[in-house]
């Protein structure tokens, strides 16, 4: 209900509506399990990143962060501006892509795949947006917001600070926040063609072919091997060229 009612711009007429609050509801238990899944890879306080930045140092990782810091202070100006349905607005696109987008690209690295350095750097992407996530929600989730909190912080989220990025924003000031976006979009292209293909979507591909302008390809080489890992790709073809990014050839390994 708290959710249906924050969705409402200040002193606009809003229905009753159900199917309003099924998206908060959604939204609630998503919260929950994403951090659950942050939680039990070991993410602690102590990886929470605020002036010191020289532990992330993937550009996947930076590129989350940038957005991070884009989200807080237009959150911020947005309340400010008592326009809360905005606030709310920001919060809940930057954190579907974090959970759709950066969660699915950096499992590997998570376990520890690519190594420790690797690994201490998406634990630290991962607690530093996941603390400043739950201090952006408190207002419009504050029971599912306090119970993630008490796992892994004292007191109550409700008398935490506002989350400040001003460390962030001067520790990673040259990042690309476009990397995260473009990795993400070949991944679904790559995971498209399983889906279409009719296959599990750790089915191994043998060969395929990204073809984007030239920016877009140099961000696929930033974000590569988290790129290579998620789709399971034995070789990834980056070919520069007009129009959209699009994946094409791919050839799958034979059924076992």
């Amino acid at each position: 209900v708290r959710y249906w009612a924050a969705s409402a711009r200040l002193g606009a007429d809003t229905a009753y509506e159900i199917a309003q609050m099924k998206i908060g509801r959604r939204l609630a238990i998503k919260l929950l399990n994403a951090s659950k899944f942050v939680l039990n890879l070991g993410a602690t306080e102590a990886n929470v990143v605020e002036a010191d930045t020289s532990v992330i140092t993937n550009p996947l990782d930076q590129s989350l962060l940038v957005q991070l810091v884009d989200v807080v202070n237009n959150a911020t100006k947005a309340f400010e501006s008592y326009d809360y349905a905005r606030a709310l607005q920001i919060t809940e696109s930057f954190f579907w892509s974090f959970t759709d987008d950066y969660v699915e690209l950096i499992k590997d690295r998570a376990y520890g795949a690519a190594g420790d350095a690797e690994q201490a750097s998406v634990l630290a992407t991962l607690a530093t947006t996941l603390d400043s996530l739950l201090r952006l929600f408190a207002p419009f989730l504050p029971f599912a917001t306090e119970e993630v909190w008490s796992w892994w912080r004292t007191e109550s989220v409700h008398r935490a600070s506002w989350p400040t990025v001003d460390g962030l924003a001067a520790g990673i000031p040259a990042a690309d926040a476009a990397i995260l976006g473009t990795v993400a979009q070949a991944l679904g292209g790559i995971r498209k063609a399983k889906s279409e293909a009719k296959v599990k979507q750790r089915t191994e591909v043998l060969n395929a072919a990204v073809t984007a302008p030239a920016a877009q390809v140099e961000r696929l080489r930033a974000g590569l091997p988290d790129l290579l890992a998620a789709g399971n790709v034995r070789n990834l073809e980056l070919v520069a060229g007009d129009g959209e990014l699009t994946v094409s050839g791919v050839e799958l390994a034979p059924a076992e």
